[in-house]
């Protein structure tokens, strides 16, 4: 399998599985400031375009934001039962807020907040993810504006850098390993499951 092939191999296996209403769910890992790994479920929104990013949205006031500032490594891994396929996606984490100086980012920002539920995006106006919570304080329960981001909302990008895509629906299973260069170039190999 060419190298160049990840991005379609994933895209078929996202279509194939699209019955499956938890299939946009992925595990996020990163590693906090201290060194500790964390990881969380996180809502897969699509590529940025045709690239190798992929994107998600994030609460800029989540510990999220000093992981990534303390180590912006990060890897996602999806499980598609369907057509029984893993995808490790290794690569870069960073954060779009209002302040990101690419105007072409900041419109992904704000297309992405438009596209969002009018739930989803009244969990950006909620208090402070992991701080006490104050139970006489009630949560806010208007959406905000479908046309402004709030400032809390942040688009988080994974950059791949390398991808591991393992087969297991036949005997022997299929995987293969790509990795980019400094300048994005891919290369890839089978390798033994």
């Amino acid at each position: 399998m060419p190298a160049e092939l990840w991005r379609p191999s994933l895209d078929l296996a996202l279509h194939r599985n699209r019955n499956n209403p938890g299939l946009r769910l992925v595990q996020l890992a990163t590693v906090r400031p201290d060194g500790r790994p964390a990881i969380r479920t996180v809502v897969f929104r699509g590529f940025l375009d045709d690239t190798r990013q992929l994107a998600f949205s994030t609460d800029g006031r989540s510990a999220k934001r000093a992981e990534i500032a303390a180590n912006p490594g990060g890897a996602v891994c999806w499980y598609f039962p369907e057509t029984r396929e893993q995808f490790r996606v290794t690569g870069l984490l960073s954060l779009v807020d209002a302040s990101t100086p690419d105007p072409a980012l900041r419109e992904a920002r704000a297309d992405l907040w438009a596209e969002l539920s009018d739930e989803t995006r009244t969990t950006f106006t909620w208090p402070s993810p992991g701080e006490a919570r104050d139970v006489g304080r009630p949560f806010p329960s208007t959406p905000p504006n479908r046309a402004e981001p709030v400032a809390s909302f942040c688009l988080m990008i994974l950059t791949a850098t390398e991808v591991d895509h393992l087969e297991l629906h036949s005997s022997p299973h299929h995987r293969w390993q790509f990795e980019a260069d400094a300048q994005g170039r891919w290369s890839g190999r089978e390798v033994n499951p």
